[in-house]
């Protein structure tokens, strides 16, 4: 048995395909598959069952790979180990982000990242939580931003910060010249959401359920329709086509002054809207493997974070 071999059963079990799994590894796909039968030879059991079109795992073949995911991280950390002896923060750090706070937070964090920690270059990857949780449980990526809540996976977590939510309506609507809004107001508008899989759409439904009733009959409710980005939707909020909630660091710098100064090629197509009283909000926190050794690379990180301008929302330590 060798690490190359447990590396191998790992590719397979996360693409689901040997070919895949092959090029992942950066070998032929018919080493791949000798490999594994060897492996499978030796251990005197089937770790996958193999069909025309999938691949899936055998029940012994999970508790398996969980080892095997285990060993490789175990050997990485030997190597760690000894980068840390010379600079804990020596090497990249592979850090993911769900979609509806990468483009927001990932501009001032990367700058901040290479003035602080240039020795430690951010390799980044945007997903949906779901994918997110399930490559940090792979070891593909070492960190990740993501939003609250989701499953308990025995992730180590840090609180970032609690962002609250505005209501995003056209500039031709009568709400437009509110100086804030309350959840009840919404419930008869025509509410423009993200697609499944994104954890705001959750939030955005958690304030307002109504809209999860998709029914363009139900009384004092209309259809809702979905976007694949939050600026996607904030265009079509613009184009009248309904209102929307984004999070505070989605707003545009000067959104929410009193008297906007905005080019004159540039109006004001949509208007932002807080919340009366309390506000609906996340809460964005950075989760890890408890078994990721960098310690130091993860304070670094959260320093950095804290270093951003994080406009309107509450920083936590």
């Amino acid at each position: 048995m060798t690490l190359t071999e447990l590396k191998y059963i790992v590719a397979v079990a996360r693409e689901k395909h040997f070919g895949k799994a092959a090029e992942a590894c950066f070998v032929s796909q018919p080493t791949l598959s000798v490999a594994i039968k060897k492996l499978e030879d030796e251990l005197e059991v089937k770790l996958f069952e193999r069909s025309a079109n999938e691949v899936s795992v055998t029940p012994l073949g999970e508790e398996i790979v969980r080892q095997a995911q285990s060993v490789l991280e175990q050997a990485a950390a030997i190597k760690e180990i000894a980068k840390r002896g010379k600079d804990p923060l020596a090497g990249p750090l592979k850090l993911g982000v769900i979609y509806t706070i990468g483009p927001y937070l990932l501009p001032d964090l990367v700058r901040q990242a290479i003035v602080r920690t240039p020795q430690m270059p951010l390799m980044l990857q945007e997903n949906f939580t779901v994918k997110l949780l399930e490559m940090l449980r792979t070891g593909e990526i070492d960190c990740a931003i993501m939003a609250e809540p989701f499953p308990d996976t025995g992730l180590a977590l840090a609180p970032l910060y609690d962002e609250p939510f505005l209501a995003v309506v056209p500039s031709a609507h009568p709400f437009a010249q509110r100086k804030t809004i309350t959840a009840q107001e919404l419930k008869s508008e025509t509410m423009l959401l993200l697609g499944n899989g994104h954890c705001f759409r959750d939030h955005v439904l958690e304030v307002c359920p109504e809209f999860a009733r998709f029914s363009s009959d139900a009384e004092g409710i209309r259809k809702s329709f979905e976007g694949s980005s939050l600026e996607t939707i904030k265009h079509m909020v613009a184009a009248g086509m309904g209102v929307t909630l984004v999070p505070r660091l989605s707003v545009p710098k000067d959104a929410l002054d009193a008297k906007p100064r905005r080019r004159r090629e540039d109006p004001a197509f949509v208007h932002y809207i807080p919340f009366e009283g309390e506000p609906p909000m996340r809460r964005v926190v950075l989760a890890w493997r408890r078994s990721f050794t960098r310690y130091e690379a993860i304070a670094a990180l959260r320093n950095a974070i804290y270093a951003c301008e994080l406009p309107g929302v509450k920083r936590l330590s």
